[in-house]
């Protein structure tokens, strides 16, 4: 959605994540200024709400944002996920730009037994859905 809408509006559009006592809850916010998603911008309302904030428990049962202990890395090189889900720097913002491209990182999904990663590749703006396979310990695509 907020990649879709930064290109039909030709504003920068982010995805928000704020950790909860309940786990992490996510919102989506369009640029009002013109200098792109600012959490200083969000609190004083010129970044303003689009949809949210929602848990992604509140529609999908039993599945929220986590890790499953012991994950190794995505990549060769990536330090291990650990207990953070949401690897999408200091402000856990996904950006979304009129031209295509985002920020960069991982989002990390889990059910009780099944552990998913969506890496947001920032150039492209693409994203792309991994599975954990438990049996090899290797990170698959979906």
């Amino acid at each position: 959605m907020a990649a879709g809408y930064s290109m039909v509006g030709s504003a920068e559009v982010a995805v928000k994540f704020t950790k909860t006592r309940a786990g992490y809850a996510f919102a989506v916010y369009v640029d009002g200024n013109w200098n792109g998603i600012r959490s200083a911008d969000i609190a004083n309302g010129v970044d303003r709400l689009l949809s949210g904030p929602e848990r992604l428990t509140d529609n999908f049962r039993e599945t929220d944002f986590g890790t499953l202990n012991g994950l190794p890395p995505v990549d060769a090189g990536v330090p291990a996920p650990g207990n953070d889900p949401i690897r999408l720097g200091v402000s856990d913002m996904a950006t979304f730009t009129a031209k295509g491209t985002s920020s960069a990182g991982s989002i990390y999904i889990r059910s009780r037994r099944t552990q998913y990663v969506i890496r947001i590749f920032g150039t492209t703006g693409k994203t792309r859905l991994l599975k954990f396979d438990a049996r090899s310990h290797e990170w698959r695509p979906v």
